[in-house]
């Protein structure tokens, strides 16, 4: 198994460096850290009494992955969770925030258990968690991976101008859907034309 310092440099790796994306509501970011995060934070890196762009193009990786351990991983308990599943929730949870663990607990109920859909991971979502890992070992990384292609898609059905972070130009996949299948079993990736069928609704 990876550590979360393994886990937290390839996310760094996935998510690139400087971007100012006007389609994205994350606004600035670097190293996958939004401006938001950082003024949440207070990292006023230039010291210059506010946090802006310039704060965010400062940003290094080696403080991005000290923000994702402690902020992403420590914080919202991903790492109570059983081993096995806590670098993709970790991973969702660097890019769609409390999303991440309202899939998970989405999944838990559909899996017979009873949680609250709340964002939150407490006791009673861990439990709830290692009583599901424990029936179904063999699958529900997969089943979590699975259901999260499917929330990037949804979001991209429902804005537009996201749709461009779900296919590319020329049809393929995009970034967020390439994501998801990074922690996919093979046997359990769209084919291309699997996935043209499932964004031909879109313009």
């Amino acid at each position: 198994m990876q550590t979360v310092q393994e886990i937290a440099r390839d996310i760094v790796r996935r998510e690139g460096g400087y971007v100012n994306d006007p389609d994205d509501p994350g606004g600035p970011t670097n190293h996958g850290v939004t401006i938001h995060t950082m003024r949440r934070l207070g990292l006023d890196l230039d010291g210059d009494g506010d946090v802006d762009a310039r704060d965010v193009q400062q940003l290094t990786r080696s403080q991005a992955i000290e923000i994702f351990i402690d902020h992403y991983y420590h914080a919202p308990r991903i790492d109570r969770l059983p081993e096995p599943l806590q670098a993709l929730v970790f991973d969702m949870y660097v890019n769609s925030g409390r999303n991440a663990v309202k899939l998970l607990q989405r999944l838990l109920n559909d899996m017979g258990q009873d949680v609250a859909v709340d964002g939150v991971i407490g006791p009673h979502t861990i439990r709830a968690t290692y009583a599901a890992f424990a029936d179904a070992a063999d699958h529900m990384v997969d089943a979590y991976g699975i259901a999260r292609r499917e929330y990037y898609y949804r979001l991209a059905d429902k804005r537009p101008a996201s749709r461009k972070y779900a296919r590319r130009r020329d049809g393929g996949k995009g970034g967020w859907i390439r994501r998801a299948e990074e922690f996919l079993s093979p046997g359990y990736h769209l084919s291309i034309s699997e996935h043209r069928a499932r964004v031909a609704s879109w313009a």
